[in-house]
């Protein structure tokens, strides 16, 4: 038997978020099971066959439907000339109602929880999702957390689902023993789910204190119309001077994020759910002290070594900032026990059981 294996990487984009994050982590370290990428990025040491270049996000919606096009009529041809034996989806994206073998990774369904009634994306995940999930040899999630729901959700098996906890690159996030600045820090989109908006109302009340007057919130990840316009507002809304106390930094290149995440005071992180929650981990990898909320992976990734909030409640997190600009043992306790939580994680632990998970089915 042909134990020919195919990776998809046709999803990459230019500016990695959590989903190409992995990916790219991970691809280079399952070498040692000689698998072919599907990419249209230049990629050494590896046989490729290319991808059209107009199938990502960075095309918008149309680059996701072409995806997805192609992903059904053009992948199971490439999968029966190559005499492939299986197929690595990172993402859960498959060929359906074909004879194309494949183990794929889930990550969340959070446009389930959150996404708006007819909104594509919930209906991407309501009909197509767990149709490539079914009919999967094995799926792969980012957490227990995102198991428990797979299974709730769709009414799959325990035993079709193995949790590979996502990592961090620790060339990149590291302590770098620099002085830490007069900001707390949030790092990710600005989808309504991410709580954004509770941030933004979380420092206002701890602004309000009078011997806070200093301290900055500052907001890095990518702008988005559909939301950022409205948090903007919010900040002009809440007045006292916000304006120039909350800075939207935009992206961040990957390159800067250590020492962004370092001069924090703490990385502030109150989503509603999170798969797994890639800062968070960054941000203990660096050292930086972590606010995060008690729901979903977070507790998981986190452990101790964090404050955990009701992300309902912006008092909760005010009260954790305020915590942390007064209490300086705290934050050099949640420092130490950040970069020792992080110690579990690393990209070749997820690579090995990857592998493991692959090699069943090649």
């Amino acid at each position: 038997m042909d134990n020919s294996l195919l990776i998809n990487l046709s999803f990459l984009i230019k500016n990695p978020t959590g989903l190409a994050t992995y990916a790219s982590n991970l691809y280079p370290r399952l070498q040692s099971l000689n698998p072919t990428l599907l990419t249209s990025q230049p990629i050494a040491d590896f046989d490729l066959i290319k991808t059209p270049a107009n199938i990502t996000a960075d095309h918008g919606t149309k680059g996701h439907l072409r995806r997805l096009l192609w992903t059904q009529f053009k992948l199971p041809g490439i999968y029966n000339r190559h005499h492939a034996n299986l197929l690595f989806a990172p993402i859960p994206e498959a060929p359906l109602f074909s004879k194309c073998r494949y183990v794929t990774m889930a990550h969340d369904l959070i446009p389930l929880r959150f996404g708006r009634r007819f909104s594509r994306l919930k209906l991407y995940f309501q009909f197509y999702v767990p149709r490539v999930l079914w009919q999967a040899e094995h799926i792969l999630c980012n957490s227990e957390s995102t198991a428990n729901e797979i299974m709730t959700y769709f009414d799959l098996p325990a035993f079709k689902i193995t949790p590979t906890p996502l990592a961090y690159d620790a060339q990149n996030f590291r302590s770098l023993n620099i002085p830490t600045k007069n900001y707390f820090l949030y790092i990710g989109r600005h989808d309504a789910h991410k709580n954004v908006h509770g941030l933004i109302a979380a420092f206002a009340e701890f602004a309000k204190q009078s011997d806070h007057w200093e301290y900055e919130l500052h907001i890095a990840g990518p702008q988005d119309d559909r939301y950022t316009n409205n948090l903007r507002m919010q900040v002009l809304e809440l007045g006292a001077g916000l304006g120039q106390r909350i800075k939207f930094l935009d992206y961040v290149p990957y390159e800067d994020l250590p020492k962004l995440i370092n001069q924090a005071i703490a990385l502030v992180f109150p989503s509603f759910w999170e798969g797994f929650g890639l800062p968070a981990l960054e941000a203990m990898a660096c050292g930086t002290p972590v606010i995060a909320s008690n729901v979903s992976a977070l507790p998981e990734v986190t452990g101790d070594a964090a404050i955990l909030i009701d992300p309902h409640k912006p008092m909760s997190i005010a009260a954790a900032m305020t915590r942390l600009v007064h209490e300086h043992y705290l934050r050099s306790e949640l420092s130490r026990a950040g970069l020792e939580r992080a110690k579990l994680f690393s990209w070749d632990k997820t690579a090995r059981q990857t592998i493991e998970v692959l090699a069943r089915y090649l």
